[in-house]
């Protein structure tokens, strides 16, 4: 191959104006090691190894796609494309040679084409335009249940019966909090990105007392590959619950730490107040210390403040505590208990039930469908969850305005239709349930691998 000199990781871009190195990609898969990664994007080659630590989603987001063509990742997440690869050029090492497929083995490069075509035919029908009286809507929506629970206890007292109805009041906020900072973490409501930050500092911190950094930390490693061991935080979980091919990796490992055939059993104990309360509030405050996120904190800092000022004179200090666990979970306010549960079941109802594993290295569109499925709409579950339940169409353009979700649908079924895809809707119920079923099919495995190995 002509002009392939292999510069090394530290050797520095090319020269402005000289001819680029070319590289096939057996060169380009030797470098995804720790301190050594290059990836391919728009067949263009770069040298991410000392630069991911200053990447703004965080070095692993950019690093889990090493050695790979990161072009529809790339597109998915950045909002000014053009902006960005002013980042990128003093990166550039070279370019795939002219013989060189754009994507790395045996994947459909007409798949991979015609979802470029689709992304585009979005972009010309305006579907990535947000509009300002839906999400001011949420906005106003939330921070009216935020001040009908205070009213109810002020006006009726901090009984059982009022203090239960605010606390629900106040799970739902929180939940439809989540759902607005995801929005705005996602950059896809107002044009400039730095908009949208400010604002999910606002959300995240005043409303919700959470980093949006960290947040965005764990969120973004999920979009790039979600249900992916090691790459998606969502779906580290063991060894307190075994999904996908780690049931049978423990079940011939004989490793049992817990009764695994039951964990459809007890993920109705644990699992919720586990993966939100401790986990979430635990690895929260953790990052912002580590990560020294002193803006977040104080934002954090804000939602205690408030929360405390507002109910302390009904309830005093162990009252109020207990009302907060009641919300959010223990050992928390009482309205996080409720959130945490919905948040759980609403957010894994798409993710739990299809295919959990190791990286496949697939294109983008066959490694967010093997991982998504959506759940029928509705009115009530499109508010409900966020318009989560269009998880398919959210995954494969994660800037996409939710409200723009059901506009766009049909030109993936369409995309999934020509390729064989399979494109997976569910009744609510149903998906619900499916994460009992998934997780007590993976726990019969995980059984039967740990008997019979």
């Amino acid at each position: 191959m002509g002009g392939v000199g292999e510069p090394g990781p530290r050797e520095g871009p090319a020269q402005p104006g000289a001819p680029l190195p070319t590289f096939c990609w057996e060169q380009i898969r030797a470098h995804d090691q720790p301190g050594d990664k290059w990836l391919v994007i728009e067949r263009r080659v770069y040298d991410i190894s000392r630069w991911a630590q200053r990447h703004p989603g965080g070095s692993r987001l950019i690093g889990h796609h090493g050695a790979e063509d990161a072009t529809d990742a790339f597109r998915a997440f950045h909002q000014d494309l053009n902006f960005v690869r002013k980042f990128l050029q003093p990166l550039l090492i070279g370019e795939l040679a002219p013989e060189e497929p754009s994507q790395d083995g045996p994947l459909n490069a007409q798949l991979v084409e015609d979802f470029r075509a689709l992304h585009q035919a979005a972009e010309d029908m305006k579907l990535f335009d947000a509009s300002p009286t839906f999400f001011a809507f949420l906005l106003g929506h939330i921070l009216a249940m935020e001040v009908l629970a205070w009213l109810l206890i002020y006006l009726l007292g901090p009984g059982w019966v009022p203090s239960a109805l605010a606390a629900f009041i106040l799970a739902i906020s929180q939940a439809q909090s989540w759902c607005l900072q995801h929005d705005l973490g996602h950059a896809s409501i107002f044009k400039k990105s730095w908009w949208n930050h400010v604002a999910q500092k606002f959300v995240m911190g005043q409303l919700k007392g959470f980093s949006a950094h960290w947040w965005n930390f764990r969120h973004f490693q999920h979009h790039a590959k979600p249900n992916i061991f090691h790459k998606d935080p969502d779906v580290t979980v063991a060894p307190v619950f075994l999904l996908g091919e780690s049931s049978v990796e423990y079940g011939k490992k004989k490793r049992r730490y817990l009764p695994y055939n039951q964990q459809h059993l007890y993920f109705f104990l644990i699992g919720p107040p586990l993966l939100t309360l401790v986990n979430f509030e635990v690895e929260n405050l953790a990052y912002m210390l580590v990560c020294m996120q002193w803006a977040d904190l104080l934002w954090a800092a804000s939602f205690y403040a408030r929360f405390f000022l507002s109910y302390l004179p009904f309830y005093g200090v162990p009252g109020v505590l207990l009302f907060f666990v009641a919300v959010r979970a223990v050992p928390e306010p009482p309205h996080r208990v409720l959130e945490s549960h919905w948040f759980v079941w609403i957010t894994q109802m798409n993710h739990i039930p299809k295919e959990i594993g190791h990286e496949k290295h697939r294109d983008w569109v066959s490694s967010q469908l093997a991982a998504t499925c959506n759940v029928e709409p509705s009115l009530f579950t499109n508010w409900f969850s966020g318009h989560l339940n269009f998880q398919i169409e959210h995954h494969l353009f994660p800037r996409m305005p939710r409200h723009n979700y059901s506009r766009v649908a049909p030109l993936v079924k369409s995309l999934c239709a020509k390729h064989g895809l399979s494109y997976e809707v569910k009744p609510f119920l149903t998906a619900l349930v499916d994460i009992v079923r998934s997780l007590k099919k993976s726990g019969d495995i995980w059984l039967d691998a740990y008997l019979h190995q």
